[in-house]
């Protein structure tokens, strides 16, 4: 398909820079396809009015780590340009790919130190080369510690990576350490939330208890990449970016006896149903999963895993706008959009949130 048949307008304004307080208050709009009505608009608390007893959300546990470091080019003599990295996937032990701003002061074998000054002792340093670097921009960071090493020193020098959409127009902030993060993250590794489950708080979680409505976790580590553009015209030829994830024999026993029984599996976020349809059998049968997946949904794909979406807005010409057009219809999601841009709605990270019933009719292959 065409990349441009997945472009809309969307003002600035319409951008979140804040989340709700408390996080269920959000806006909630319920997209029906060719249902009476369609588009009905509420709020997240009433998230469990929509869900029936048996239901299973699946969330995603990740946790977002200190992935942005600041600092400074060294050992080219007295001139120590600003560096700053963020990181988007770790190779092994103490290398990462990052993308480096400004890119054009680095070059293979350069030396970075993130964080402190030359004077202090090397147990308080986290030094990097430059192992390699690619023409998209990106490097390949070698780090002089590795392992839990290198992970205590990321949480004494860096910061969470707040989406380019955000941090282009404000500041990081102490804020942003408990907005940023889900109420349930425990397993760190992503370098992006999962901002459907941003939503979600303690009194919500009760209601959703006293409906009967379960729940489950699984774990993507989101990647950099959720927010990377689509430079190609033809859906065919873009290579999406890959993910680790896990799913455990516990919980792919649970979502299996959840549908015999059946109740539907509903995945919190577009990382919880990437994760789910890459480890789902052709007939919809969830197996353990400890990998990677590049999964790429577009219109046309036939899900097997999972039964409702609850997700964020998301940017135009996105892989992630792709994927909810394979859900529920393009057409049926380019009124909801407009709809929801019309009625003041927040998009992105931090903004408001849908629930996606399927178009099944849609679901060739």
């Amino acid at each position: 398909m065409r990349v441009d048949d997945f472009d809309f307008d969307l003002p600035e304004s319409s951008i979140a820079l804040r989340p709700a307080q408390p996080r269920d208050s959000a806006r909630l709009l319920v997209v029906t396809p060719g249902g009476n009505p369609e588009l009905q608009d509420d709020i997240m608390s009433s998230l469990a009015a929509y869900l029936r007893p048996g239901d299973m959300l699946v969330f995603n546990d990740t946790k977002v780590i200190p992935a942005r470091l600041k600092g400074r080019r060294i050992g080219r003599g007295d001139y120590e340009p600003a560096i700053e990295a963020t990181l988007i996937e770790r190779l092994d032990d103490n290398r990462w790919i990052a993308l480096a701003k400004p890119g054009r002061k680095l070059a293979d074998g350069d030396r970075i130190r993130f964080g402190a000054d030359a004077n202090v002792c090397e147990a308080e340093r986290l030094d990097a080369t430059v192992e390699a670097k690619a023409e998209n921009g990106e490097i390949t960071l070698a780090f002089d510690v590795g392992g839990v090493f290198l992970d205590e020193r990321m949480k004494l020098f860096g910061i969470l990576p707040l989406p380019p959409y955000i941090a282009s127009r404000r500041a990081y902030d102490e804020r942003d350490e408990q907005d940023y993060q889900t109420i349930y993250a425990r397993n760190e590794g992503a370098v992006a939330a999962p901002t459907a489950g941003l939503h979600f708080t303690p009194e919500l979680f009760a209601r959703l208890d006293e409906r009967g409505v379960r729940r489950c976790f699984v774990t993507l580590e989101v990647g950099a990449g959720t927010f990377l553009p689509v430079k190609v015209d033809d859906t065919d030829d873009h290579k999406m970016h890959s993910e680790r994830g896990w799913i455990t024999q516990e919980t792919a026993d649970a979502l299996n006896a959840t549908r015999k029984a059946g109740g539907r599996i509903v995945a919190v976020g577009t990382t919880s149903l990437r994760l789910l349809e890459s480890a789902a059998d052709e007939d919809g049968t969830i197996r353990p999963f400890a990998s990677a997946t590049d999964i790429f949904i577009t219109p046309g794909y036939r899900f097997r895993a999972v039964d409702l979406l609850i997700t964020n807005f998301h940017l135009p010409r996105s892989t992630l706008f792709m994927l909810v057009s394979a859900f529920s219809g393009l057409e049926t999601m380019k009124r909801a959009y407009a709809h929801a841009i019309d009625r003041g709605y927040r998009f992105y990270s931090y903004g408001d949130g849908s629930l996606l019933a399927p178009d099944r009719s849609l679901w060739t292959r």
